[in-house]
């Protein structure tokens, strides 16, 4: 239904949308996660031309909506947008925010615009607000009808920017449920979102966007669970790191302690997982000097993840830097007892020209 072909924005020196391509299906449902500041909203409002794109081309059943002879209002009608701000009229009922566009643009007879906006009134759960004035409603309510205004013009496509994102957390579940309703009765969806179990339950597919770019994209289950680039496993498991390049073997092992004290209690973690992290980076750094002085170069990173708990510590380095307890020389080398003791577990590897120690650090 929608193919996006190279498609960018830019607001005078600021590229906010570089080079995205997809293509979304009839009927499917497609949710659209990422950091802020990355393009999500901007993507949206490119679709429905609300931004216009600085390039590319956006093709909606095969008819390329850039072109200058397109029919925008008759695009915006088949593409309609629900926006996180409700953006009712204030002064109008509930049921006058719903008949208002089909009566004026679409030519519908009064009677049957209000009939059928009662239906949709029912649908989201509000038949008995038709009466009331936005400003009667509660937030949760107030979005509820903007999606029945929006169904009023018979989309065949709907795009959501963060619904949920002005509410109250006790009102989210509510626009949540009528979502799914639509996911359920087959309309096409692209939702851009924040509500990550939201979206690996209503979605078809997710798009993680990063850097102005559709950085991954994937089912739902294999995007949350076993997500394929570094950016996109960061966001999933809400991972919290601090980083610290060690160039030489003159490094400063006080100033890191410093950083990982602070780091560590900045993100609320344990005595045990402190002394641990700050246990093995003294060792490890010590098992890599002889890599260092030959003029070898770590970068060092300590992350945490909010959705796991998991504390890890990594070094990686251009190269095979060789596995450091390797060479300790004995089991019972007093290093390699006590990172085993600070440690749930040990992982090193060489690929794509780096090497990488990972460890699962003991934090309870």
């Amino acid at each position: 239904m929608i193919e996006v072909e190279h498609l960018s924005k830019r607001f005078g020196d600021l590229v906010v949308l570089k080079d995205i391509n997809a293509v979304i299906s009839k009927g499917e449902v497609v949710s659209v996660i990422g950091p802020s500041g990355t393009g999500k909203s901007t993507f949206l409002r490119c679709l429905n031309l609300l931004d216009r794109p600085s390039g590319g081309h956006i093709r909606v059943d095969g008819v390329d909506i850039l072109d200058p002879k397109a029919d925008v209002a008759q695009v915006r009608q088949k593409m309609n947008m629900v926006f996180q701000s409700f953006n009712l009229f204030a002064h109008l009922s509930v049921l006058e925010n719903l008949t208002l566009a089909p009566i004026r643009l679409k030519g519908e007879k009064k009677a049957a615009a209000e009939a059928r906006a009662m239906d949709l009134l029912r649908l989201v759960g509000l038949g008995e607000k038709a009466a009331a004035f936005p400003d009667e409603l509660s937030g949760g309510q107030k979005q509820r009808v903007a999606i029945a205004r929006c169904l009023a013009m018979e989309p065949e496509v709907i795009l959501f920017d963060e619904p949920t994102s002005a509410l109250d957390p006790t009102m989210v579940s509510e626009v949540l449920a009528v979502i799914r309703r639509l996911a359920r009765d087959g309309m096409t969806m692209v939702i851009v979102t924040h509500e990550m179990d939201f979206a690996r339950d209503v979605s078809n597919r997710v798009f993680y966007m990063d850097e102005g770019l559709i950085y991954e994209e994937g089912p739902p289950d294999q995007l949350f669970d076993d997500p394929r680039k570094e950016k996109t496993r960061a966001f999933i498991n809400r991972t919290r790191s601090y980083r610290r390049h060690v160039g030489s073997p003159d490094y400063d092992l006080y100033a890191i302690h410093a950083e990982i004290d602070a780091f560590c209690e900045k993100h609320v973690l344990s005595a045990r997982a402190r002394y641990n992290l700050q246990l093995l980076t003294e060792e490890l750094l010590q098992l890599h000097a002889p890599y260092l002085a030959g003029g070898g170069a770590l970068d060092l990173t300590v992350a945490y993840s909010e959705k796991t708990g998991n504390v890890e510590i990594v070094f990686e380095a251009d190269g095979d830097a060789g596995n450091p307890l390797e060479q300790t020389g004995q089991e019972d080398d007093l290093a390699a007892v006590m990172i085993r003791h600070a440690s749930e577990s040990v992982a090193y590897a060489v690929a794509g020209g780096r090497s990488r120690l990972e460890i699962l650090v003991k934090a309870a």
